[in-house]
């Protein structure tokens, strides 16, 4: 993991470029859907690549903030962040973002900010267990796609909330 504390100050500029090229392709495809609609909307195709960019700009802004911020966690840092974030995932905040995020929006930074809102104990999984971890930058991504195109169902979300959960316990007890 590379942020700020840990790198000489000439090698910052491309490991932030790099953070934020991650969070773009992590999330950009999920927000495919969305820009769709948006090109097909009555302002035409012009408005999808601004929809898109204010969109990928709350997600660089979110990148550039974590890679500012991040210090490896201890392990029962860790464990309590993940547990963190699987409780969100039951939040009422949770579902509200969760559901804005599944609209129809003219605007691609209000977008943004709700698709922030629904994936924020996501990304806080991957930063306390291994933010630099392929896998799991595309299991995360796989996840947050799978909550946009599908509507919330308990049966699906209690149990991947229940898992983050107990992986929580299990980093915390390493």
């Amino acid at each position: 993991m590379t942020g700020p504390a840990m790198l000489p100050s000439s090698a910052m500029l491309p490991s932030l470029a790099m953070w934020v090229a991650m969070m773009t392709a992590m999330m950009l495809p999920s927000a495919v859907p969305a820009i769709t609609r948006r090109a097909r909307s009555r302002d035409g195709a012009l408005a999808a690549p601004r929809f898109a960019g204010s969109y990928l700009g709350i997600w660089a802004l979110a990148g550039c903030a974590l890679w500012l911020l991040y210090r490896p966690p201890a392990h029962v840092t860790a464990g309590a962040l993940v547990v963190a974030a699987g409780l969100y995932e039951l939040t009422p905040l949770k579902r509200i973002c969760r559901q804005r995020c599944r609209e129809r929006v003219r605007s691609g930074l209000r977008f943004g900010v709700y698709c922030l809102g629904s994936s924020i104990g996501l990304m806080l999984v991957l930063v306390a267990v291994d933010a630099m971890s392929v896998a799991l930058m595309v299991a995360t991504a796989c996840v947050v796609l799978v909550q946009k195109l599908l509507p919330p169902h308990p049966a699906v979300d209690v149990p991947l909330a229940l898992a983050i959960v107990a992986l929580g316990v299990v980093l915390a007890a390493n």
